[in-house]
């Protein structure tokens, strides 16, 4: 019982003795924190030092604001709102701000505004690149002979001149509807390939005059040469307008539908060959 006892009493002691220099380092380092710090002592201005200013006298009132602060903390300095003899201060009025005239000139508020011309430009636009070469042109439909759309773009050979599709021509004193016959031939020889026309720069109108090839072959050249076009007064093309005049072909000839006057021509080998027929027997 007795060994209990002393058991249990130096384990209060231990604590007793541990708590209490747990309190003593504390107080230490307070009294180190507090002789660091140095007293911070704030003074207040008395408001008797300003005078009151007068009922009626509006912003323009100067106010005396004494001396600064740091003068206070100098040997020998006046205690706050005191001046020291023989010392004078600036005093400055504050100036009465308005809203519609803050940071604008008084010409501006006084006289109109007026509009000038535009300064010149630093430099000069870019100008668009031009298309190199010419440009292809896809799915033509034959309006007539000689005249091509391309969607919403009407295109005129170039070289020849315009033919309309309700011309008609005599031949052997009959009138046959040349004009169509032209464009037929002409939408046959395409049949709706893709073109390479010289189109001139900067048209983008709905109608247009320009040279054409297709595989080649210039589409004005074959028109004349097959009689289906007439070309401009002094192009090089009326030397192959004669020769197509002289072969009668085209609109100098006669009407292609007419198959009296257009020999049939048979691709059959066999006309002309005799063969033997196999007899039955008896």
């Amino acid at each position: 019982m007795r060994r209990h006892f002393y058991t249990l009493a130096g384990g209060i002691a231990a604590i007793a003795l541990f708590t209490g220099i747990l309190y003593a380092g504390a107080a230490a380092i307070r009294d180190r924190e507090t002789a660091a710090t140095p007293d911070l002592v704030l003074e207040t201005p008395d408001m008797t030092d300003f005078e009151a200013a007068p009922e009626g006298a509006g912003d323009d009132v100067p106010l005396d604001l004494g001396t600064p602060s740091d003068d206070t903390n100098q040997p020998g300095a006046a205690p706050t709102g005191e001046r020291p003899q023989g010392t004078t201060t600036t005093e400055k009025a504050a100036r009465t701000i308005e809203p519609q005239q803050f940071g604008l000139p008084d010409t501006v508020t006084s006289a109109p505004l007026e509009r000038v011309e535009p300064r010149a430009p630093l430099s000069e636009p870019k100008k668009e690149a031009k298309a190199a070469g010419p440009t292809v042109l896809y799915r033509p439909v034959a309006v007539a002979a000689g005249v091509i759309q391309f969607d919403k773009l009407m295109l005129q050979i170039d070289g020849i001149e315009p033919e309309q599709p309700d011309r008609t021509c005599e031949s052997g004193g009959k009138s046959w509807p040349c004009g169509i016959v032209a464009r037929t031939a002409f939408r046959n020889f395409l049949r709706a390939r893709a073109v390479s026309c010289d189109l001139p720069e900067g048209g983008s109108g709905p109608s247009a005059t320009a040279s054409c090839t297709l595989g080649g072959q210039d589409l004005a050249t074959w028109l004349v040469d097959n009689g289906w076009a007439t070309p401009v007064p002094g192009s090089a093309l009326e030397k192959r307008a004669d020769t197509a005049r002289q072969a009668k072909l085209g609109f100098y000839g006669d009407d292609p539908r007419d198959l009296s006057h257009t020999p049939m021509t048979f691709d059959d080998p066999t006309l002309g060959i005799e063969v033997d027929t196999p007899q039955p027997d008896l």
